[in-house]
């Protein structure tokens, strides 16, 4: 399955994307909570343990599972040359501009790191001062900083990688994030799609060094025909116009892009934590978006494009869309208290595996059961630590292959 084919939300996974949570959970402290999106610190063995859980929640389902970090290790095995050229560049945009220092954790990480799996991983987790057993003599800012300061920020998003990439039919977006300490994630796609031998000749959508934000949680394939984005706190409408004639003048077969334009908060992140696609004619739904919602539908026109703004309720035009009658199920079945608490851990975060069939949190008891009365087979993982993050399933997965039917 070499390139990317992902023309919807729901038919049958044949690969996927993962990263297994490593030592970046272990560098996260209350005081850089806020600054790394994160609401608590997850227990790295148990987040561990749940995500392998999951892996193998997928396997058992037929779906071939790849880690990111194997990827780009892969890359580095097959191009030894572009070793030196990765660091540089992870050393920069990680905000490292003095020669001192960029040489200093330059010949760090080379040198103590000496398989490319342990360098990639090792970048994922962060550096703090007191690695680099500088002579703190020769400089003032080593003398009045404390040992622990992180001199290079974890990735502690990374699990959740959805987000950096984003596969829509046979290209791939690879994004410029909203907040600087996810925007090095994409640093590994930037490689892996332009390198990797399973991936390098993908159309690119949206390249990472664009001005605007865009997210993958944000990308939703509704057919190989329409892709549905979100305007979010993290994707701007510039970035989804900029996609839009991209993918309009590619040899894309997708000729209709809605915009969404969601509430902007905390629970309502991305797209994927309003609805996501669950069958043929079902969504999971946070009731809180229920009933009108602006939506912009954007067609081709010339060498641009045309925009046209739809107000109607959300059930109706995803019918229109998807060619058939949809049935909306409410997050929390439809309890105010119950929809609030379990969209806070995810509650309609599925990810579908075929047409009927989702994983999903254990947690989220009261939904899962009103999935499973609309019909559903319900694949419950173990979430207590991964959850943390606020990101569920389809946060935890960036599909790769989808069959057509």
């Amino acid at each position: 399955m070499a390139g990317v084919n992902v023309k919807s939300e729901i038919m049958p996974l044949k690969k996927v994307l993962l990263h297994r949570p490593g030592d970046e959970l272990l560098n996260l402290t209350p005081n850089t909570l806020e600054e790394l999106l994160f609401d608590d610190i997850p227990f790295l063995q148990v987040a561990q343990a749940e995500h392998d859980a999951f892996a193998e929640i997928l396997r058992n389902e037929g779906v071939e599972v790849v880690y990111l970090e194997d990827l780009m290790a892969e890359v580095l095995d097959l191009y030894p040359e572009l070793r030196e050229k990765f660091l540089k560049q992870f050393i920069f945009e990680a905000g490292i501009r003095t020669d001192r220092y960029q040489k200093i954790i330059y010949d760090y990480l080379n040198d103590n790191y000496v398989t490319n799996k342990e360098l990639v991983m090792k970048t994922m987790a962060g550096v703090n001062l007191q690695e680099l057993h500088t002579d703190k003599s020769n400089s003032l800012v080593d003398l009045v900083s404390d040992a622990s300061k992180l001199v290079i920020a974890p990735m502690p998003n990374l699990y959740f990688t959805r987000d950096p990439f984003a596969m829509s039919g046979n290209g791939v977006s690879i994004n410029r994030m909203y907040s600087e300490t996810r925007n090095r994630e994409t640093i590994y796609g930037e490689y892996i799609f332009k390198y990797h031998p399973d991936l390098q000749n993908v159309p690119e959508y949206y390249s990472r060094y664009n001005t605007f934000h865009i997210e993958g949680g944000d990308i939703l394939n509704i057919n190989d025909h329409v892709l549905a984005i979100g305007i979010s706190q993290r994707t701007e409408p510039d970035a989804i116009d900029q996609i839009a004639k991209n993918i309009f003048h590619s040899n894309s077969p997708i000729d209709t892009i809605l915009a969404f334009n969601i509430p902007n908060s905390r629970a309502f992140m991305h797209l994927d934590t309003v609805f996501t696609q669950i069958d043929y004619d079902k969504f999971t739904i946070h009731p809180g978006i229920m009933g009108p919602l602006t939506v912009f539908e954007i067609k081709p026109e010339g060498e641009g494009i045309k925009v046209r703004e739809i107000n109607e309720p959300l059930e109706q035009i995803l019918t229109t869309y998807v060619g058939r009658p949809v049935k909306l199920i409410p997050c929390g079945g439809g309890d105010r208290i119950a929809a609030e608490r379990e969209q806070w851990n995810d509650g309609s975060n599925t990810l579908c595996v075929r047409p009927g069939t989702v994983v999903v949190y254990q947690r989220n008891d009261v939904t899962n059961a009103v999935l499973r009365e609309a019909g559903l087979n319900v694949l419950e993982m173990p979430s207590a630590e991964l959850s943390r993050g606020r990101g569920g399933p389809r946060c935890m997965s960036m599909p790769l292959w989808r069959d057509d039917e």
